[in-house]
């Protein structure tokens, strides 16, 4: 059998403590009840004792929640008494206190002499500080946790008499914390292992951790710590804290679950609600969730690369680990750029309805990598468009090879085109009224004609600032009509390539293709 991992879910006190992160009582409220959806162990409901706005939240939470609910207080009687009257109508309240340990912090926050004058007398200070603070808890729950701040960087020898100390006051948790994100996991790792030698009495509480991530180390020493002993894990969603923030529950939670084959643990959590569960912690603290973010980031289930997408196709278990729905993620994402293969893009066009082999996906895929040039992501209604012209392209149409436009409000607009009919190609330029125009009258230089312009328009056709454009051009000719359309990023070449399409019709027509003259009679 496998041992239980505790996941204690701190994103609604040490995460709101992000800078630039804020929630009001009701948005603590609804991120606390998608926690419990997603199962957490215990809920850190916030610090009661900091502000009315703590207390009320952490209250309201308690007591609605059938979790463990914690609420923070420092090693004082006021912050303790706080916390108990805001969990009192808790189903399962949870006081947690904490107190420095390290010799930088004690120095640094208890330096005047009331503690003590030299550092062993304010050692003995902040201990009996800590069971004080564990014994005065007990008196209004069963469930006490104490933290030891800066174990990290204190020295093992305190660390475990203050350890000792406070599990004989009545501590069923005690909680190690990486505080500063300064261990390396195998040192975090030995510390814990340490205590489970040093403290005689350790058998008798959960040891948990809280791990930051200065050095962006926290859930490899969160892991460490669990392979040595602890059972309670200390963690935020989208790993938001202080500073760099904390160990990230979905990365703990999911490396515990991918890699079981390497231990003996395992956690509660309903892994299916992780993805909603991170979009409304970013929605209501207004922390975006870096793309490339390991589990929960928008990039995480995505694939660019030809090669990658082709692996994915074929055996998603290529790339992936774990699959998209164990997570609460839809589905996994081809996204198709300037790195995509064709058999990505065709196996995209297949789920939109088309069918394209041979040549026809080669001109597609050509086509393609035009748009993809321009834009960082070619989207699906980039693809119906470019489809939509690709299947209204003539036999032997006349192709823009390049395009060059000179136009400002002080200069007169010039095009040079060089197009390509079956048999020849011409370049010419031309000024004109505007770019289009002079675009237009280029083409009938080149070409040898008069102009033959019925009707154009243009209109955008997928969103975004780097939507495809369509121009629509239509053609006279001897009583026929022809209509044409060209698609791009620029709308001048939409317009070259629309023009183009016309003329091209024009002639398939006279050499025996369709006839479109416009009949008056039904």
């Amino acid at each position: 059998m496998k041992e239980k991992v505790l996941i204690f879910d701190t994103t609604l006190r040490d995460g709101e403590q992000s800078p630039g992160a804020s929630l009001n009582v009701q948005e603590k409220v609804e991120i606390a009840r998608q926690l419990e959806k997603l199962n957490v162990d215990i809920i850190e409901a916030g610090f009661p004792a900091s502000s009315p706005l703590q207390f009320d939240a952490v209250r309201q939470i308690g007591e609605e929640s059938g979790k463990i609910v914690a609420g923070l207080c420092r090693s004082v009687e006021g912050d303790i008494r706080s916390a108990h009257e805001a969990l009192r109508n808790a189903a399962h309240p949870r006081i947690h206190t904490f107190v420095s340990t390290s010799d930088i912090h004690i120095m640094g926050k208890f330096g005047h002499e009331r503690y003590g004058r030299s550092l062993d007398e304010k050692r003995r200070t902040i201990l009996n500080m800590a069971v004080d603070a564990v014994r005065f808890a007990r008196t209004f729950t069963g469930d006490v946790e104490f933290s030891a701040e800066d174990a990290g960087r204190t020295d093992p020898s305190y660390l475990a008499e203050i350890i000792e100390a406070v599990i004989d006051a009545g501590a069923t948790t005690v909680n190690i914390p990486d505080t500063t994100g300064y261990t390396w996991p195998s040192e975090f790792g030995r510390k814990i292992a340490g205590l489970k030698q040093r403290v005689a009495n350790i058998d008798r509480a959960t040891i948990s951790v809280h791990c930051h991530n200065d050095l962006g180390l926290a859930v490899a020493n969160t892991l460490s710590a669990i392979e040595n002993g602890a059972r309670q894990a200390e963690c935020s969603m989208n790993g938001i804290g202080e500073r760099a923030g904390n160990a990230s529950l979905e990365e703990i939670v999911m490396a515990l679950k991918v890699r079981s084959d390497l231990h003996g643990y395992h956690t509660d959590i309903a892994t299916e609600e992780i993805y909603n569960t991170s979009r409304m912690v970013s929605s209501f603290t207004g922390l975006v969730i870096q793309p490339n973010k390991a589990i929960v980031g928008d990039n995480a289930f995505s694939h660019e690369s030809g090669i990658h997408q082709d692996g994915m196709l074929k055996n998603r278990q290529t790339y992936e680990v774990m699959t998209p729905q164990s997570v609460g993620v839809p589905e996994t994402s081809i996204v198709l750029g300037r790195h995509s293969g064709k058999h990505g893009l065709q196996a995209r066009l297949e789920s939109l309805g088309y069918s394209v082999s041979g040549e026809e996906l080669e001109n597609v895929y050509q086509r393609f990598l035009s748009v993809a040039d321009k834009k960082k992501e070619v989207y699906d209604d980039d693809l119906r468009v470019l489809m939509g012209d690709e299947l209204s392209r003539p036999q032997d149409a006349i192709e823009l090879d390049y395009l060059h436009v000179n136009s400002g409000t002080a200069s007169i607009p010039t095009a040079t085109v060089r197009i390509r009919s079956k048999e020849n190609t011409y370049e010419e330029s031309s000024t004109g009224d505007g770019p289009v125009d002079a675009c237009f009258k280029a083409i009938e230089r080149a070409l040898d004609l008069g102009s033959l312009v019925n009707s154009y328009s243009v209109r955008s056709t997928t969103a975004g600032r780097q939507a495809l454009g369509e121009a629509t051009v239509r053609i006279e000719d001897e009583g026929r009509f022809h209509t044409g359309r060209g698609v791009s990023t620029d709308i001048i070449e939409a317009s070259a390539k629309a023009y183009l399409q016309a003329l091209s019709l024009r002639e398939e027509a006279r050499s025996g293709g369709n006839d479109n003259r416009i009949n008056n009679g039904i």
